[in-house]
């Protein structure tokens, strides 16, 4: 059974997602502020942290970085309609995914196992590997089984959406990938209209692993309007 954390500081909500959710199966804990969301995400005792952006006190965004700086917890965010800062912001931090409210908790739903699904498919394959995979493009190396990427042979930390982003990149290093295949492969959901997921997710992984390769202005992971990204393979690869 997987033990889910509801931090929510609508009790009516909470009440109503955990009769859902426990109908589904899932072990649901539910606290109400912002101090007790990171106290009990820390505890190591979830497999997935539901959390509102909006929290009296403590802000739901402060809640995530807390988290974030001692634990890869997956986390679901769940933001006012048009708050798309909060959202940005949220992604940024290391959320896994986000749903607005109102919601349909079938959707929610969704939205966790498809989450839940990535990090155990991960899991699975990082153990299954009797020598652990390599990608190496120029300057960048990706070692699958330590689930590691380092530059030019520093350590880049990446989150779980990042490090997955970047393998399917560098595997289809010189042709595009859409951002369909993207949202698939990575987020476990087919695109939906005006989600920007993808493109905050991949503007975060330009930003750590560098715009440009080495000295040259030649960027490493270009966009194709409309279509999706391209991770650059230089001549001499």
């Amino acid at each position: 059974m997987k033990h889910i954390l509801l931090v929510d500081d609508d009790e009516e909500l909470c009440d109503l997602l955990t009769d859902y959710l426990q109908s589904e199966g899932l072990s649901i804990e539910s606290v109400h502020t912002g101090d007790d969301g990171v106290r009990r995400a820390l505890s190591g005792e979830h497999d997935l942290m539901i959390l509102d952006i909006m929290l009296p006190g403590k802000h739901g965004l402060d809640v995530l970085k807390e988290v974030r700086a001692q634990s890869e917890i997956p986390v679901v965010m769940l933001t006012a309609r048009g708050e798309d800062v909060d959202r940005i912001v949220g992604l940024e931090l290391g959320a896994d995914d986000y749903l607005a409210k109102p919601f349909n908790p079938r959707e929610l739903l969704a939205r966790m196992r498809a989450v839940m699904r990535r990090i155990r498919q991960n899991s699975h394959a990082a153990l299954s590997e009797s020598q652990p995979g390599r990608l190496v493009i120029g300057d960048i190396e990706l070692d699958n089984g330590s689930r590691t990427v380092s530059r030019a042979g520093e350590p880049i930390s990446l989150t779980s959406v990042e490090f997955d982003l970047l393998e399917v990149l560098l595997r289809a290093a010189g042709s595009i990938v859409t951002k369909e295949e993207l949202s698939r492969s990575v987020l476990g959901r087919g695109l939906s209209p005006y989600d920007r997921s993808i493109d905050v997710h991949i503007s975060n992984l330009r930003r750590k692993i560098g715009y440009t390769i080495g000295s040259e202005e030649t960027e490493r992971i270009k966009t194709v309007r409309g279509v999706g990204y391209l991770y650059v393979r230089r001549l001499e690869e």
